[in-house]
């Protein structure tokens, strides 16, 4: 009786986290005058795909969808090329500049972006990098870098130093020690730092909308803001298939190294 509890308790939970995805299929496969009827039903009464072909050639899905896995792709790499030997320097070093990098990360966490958007509109013009995937990546990757770097010190953490000494004593020297043992180990918790950003990039909507203004270069985020008028009313249909087909991408990433991602979320927890 208790396991058929807990397995009810995690059916409920799992249809609750999975509430947006069925709402998104149901009212894509609807038709306009489904949708504009007063009794909604979760099953649609003739289920048509005319809103995912209507979506397809009204605005350029697969062109949007490439930009953003581009941004997203590098955005994840580059965050964590630079996050992993700062996080390592910041687990593994004592003193003032520790402290005064972690206060950063955390003040960086809490400040509030809509301050400084005018100021980086101002910065990315200076630097030419206005309107482009490049400047976007970077704007990505500086804002994800704190979050990451706080991940990714937690994960140093739990290898013990022990490991590293022992590697000395055999005649190792730091940099060996480092890539031999220490990197190897880190590898969950790179996998689940690099999930982190690709979501956070695939997502992110506000600062491509202050970097992006050619449509040719928008990334899918911005392109499903298409789908609404001028007088502000979302064609639902259209609207619901393009944003289910945006959920496809993450969702494989995640499937692919949830395992993965499981075992660093784990070790990330373990202080060495």
């Amino acid at each position: 009786m208790r396991k058929l509890s807990q397995y009810a308790a995690l059916l409920v939970y799992l249809v609750f986290l999975a509430f947006p995805l069925i709402w998104l299929l149901s009212t894509a496969l609807k038709t306009p005058q489904e949708m504009a009827s007063l009794d909604p039903t979760w099953i649609p009464r003739e289920p048509t795909l005319t809103n995912f072909t209507d979506a397809f050639s009204e605005q350029d899905l697969v062109g949007a969808g490439l930009r953003s896995l581009i941004v997203a792709v590098a955005s994840a790499f580059l965050t964590v090329a630079v996050a992993l030997p700062a996080a390592y320097a910041l687990a593994r070093y004592q003193g003032a500049l520790k402290r005064i990098a972690l206060g950063w990360v955390l003040v960086s966490q809490v400040f509030p972006f809509i301050l400084i958007i005018i100021p980086l509109f101002m910065v990315m013009r200076q630097l030419d990098l206005v309107n482009t995937l490049a400047g976007l990546v970077a704007v990505h990757m500086t804002f994800t870098l704190p979050f990451a770097l706080w991940m990714l010190q937690g994960y140093v953490r739990s290898v013990p130093r022990e490991l590293e000494e022992a590697a000395s004593v055999d005649g190792a020297g730091r940099m060996r020690a480092i890539v031999s043992v220490v990197a190897p180990l880190l590898a969950p918790g790179v996998v689940a730092t690099l999930l982190f950003s690709f979501i956070s990039s695939w997502n992110e909507f506000l600062f491509a909308l202050v970097v992006l203004k050619d449509p040719d270069v928008m990334t899918l985020p911005l392109t499903l803001v298409r789908f609404t008028g001028p007088e502000g009313v979302a064609r639902l249909g259209p609207l619901a298939a393009a944003s289910l087909m945006a959920t496809i991408p993450s969702l494989i990433f995640f499937a692919i190294i949830q395992r993965r991602l499981r075992s660093g979320l784990m070790a990330g927890a373990v202080k060495g």
